[in-house]
C-alpha cells in the first residue's frame, strides 16, 4: 500500500509540508490521559493570547480553503475545529486512545492530523481532485458523492476517506476498538510547515512507542518524494 499527493496538489500548493506514519499493534485498553495533558496545556496557552483563527497554521489553511472555493468559516480544517471546540468547552470528548492522542498533538501544533484504519483502505490512499464518481460514507452511515474537483483522500476502489481535504474524515476507515494498524497523515501550509511537520511526526512517534511499545515507520513527502509506501 502507499500514500501520496497527486502532482496537481503539489503544483497548486507548493508550500505544502506533509508527513505520514504507519503503525501496527494499536490497542484501545491503554490510558493516555496523563500524556495528552501537556499537549492540551500548550493549546490552552496559545489560545490565551489569540483565537484559533489568528494562528498562522490555521490562517494558511483558511487561505487554502478559499482557494478551493470554500468559505473558510463554514468549512474548517480539522485542527481549527478541534481548537475551536477546546476553547469553548475546555475539553474534548474521549473517543479512542490513539484519536485522543492525535487530537491533543494536533491542537498543540495547530496542524491537522488524519488517522485511517488501513484494513478499510483499498490498495492506496491519494490526496487528489475528485472525479465525481467516488463514494463517501459519513459517520452516521449516509453515502455522499463529492463533486468533481473537490480535494479528497481517495483509495483504489474510489472510496473517499476524507472530504474537502482536511475538513472531514469518513466513517469507513475511522479508528475503532478493533483497529490494529493505522496510517497517520499530518499536513500543513504555513511558512514553517516542513520543519513543524518534522517535529510533529517525531513527537507522535515518541508518544506512540511509549504508549503501545511499538516501532512506527514515518516518512516526509515532497514533490521529489511524493509517495510513502507502507
Amino acid at each position: 500500500m502507499h500514500f501520496g499527493h497527486a502532482p496537481d496538489i503539489w503544483k497548486e500548493f507548493p508550500g505544502l509540508g506533509a508527513g505520514a506514519m504507519f503503525a501496527e499493534g494499536i490497542a484501545p485498553h491503554v490510558s493516555v490521559t496523563s500524556r495528552i495533558a501537556g499537549f492540551n496545556a500548550i493549546a490552552e496557552t496559545r489560545l490565551a493570547t489569540q483565537s484559533e483563527g489568528e494562528l498562522p497554521e490555521i490562517q494558511a489553511w483558511r487561505r487554502a480553503f478559499s482557494k478551493m472555493g470554500l468559505k473558510p468559516t463554514q468549512y474548517r480544517c480539522a485542527s481549527e475545529q478541534l481548537l475551536r471546540r477546546f476553547r469553548q468547552d475546555k475539553a474534548l470528548p474521549t473517543i479512542h486512545p490513539l484519536i485522543d492522542l492525535c487530537n491533543a498533538i494536533s491542537m498543540a501544533f495547530a496542524i491537522p492530523i488524519a488517522v485511517f484504519d488501513v484494513s478499510h483502505v483499498a490498495d492506496h490512499l491519494t490526496v487528489r481532485a475528485a472525479t465525481g464518481g467516488e463514494t463517501y460514507r459519513t459517520f452516521a452511515g449516509e453515502i455522499e458523492h463529492p463533486e468533481a474537483g473537490e480535494i479528497i483522500f481517495a483509495d483504489g476502489k474510489g472510496q473517499a476517506h476524507a472530504r474537502r481535504w482536511t475538513n472531514r474524515q469518513s466513517g469507513t476507515s475511522a479508528v475503532r476498538a478493533e483497529t490494529a494498524a493505522v496510517l497517520v497523515v499530518a499536513e500543513a501550509l504555513h511558512d514553517t510547515a516542513d520543519e513543524d511537520i518534522a517535529r510533529l511526526m517525531a513527537t507522535l512517534a515518541v508518544e506512540m512507542e511509549a504508549i503501545w511499545s511499538i516501532t512506527t515507520r514515518t516518512g516526509r513527502l515532497h514533490p521529489s518524494t511524493p509517495r510513502f509506501v507502507f
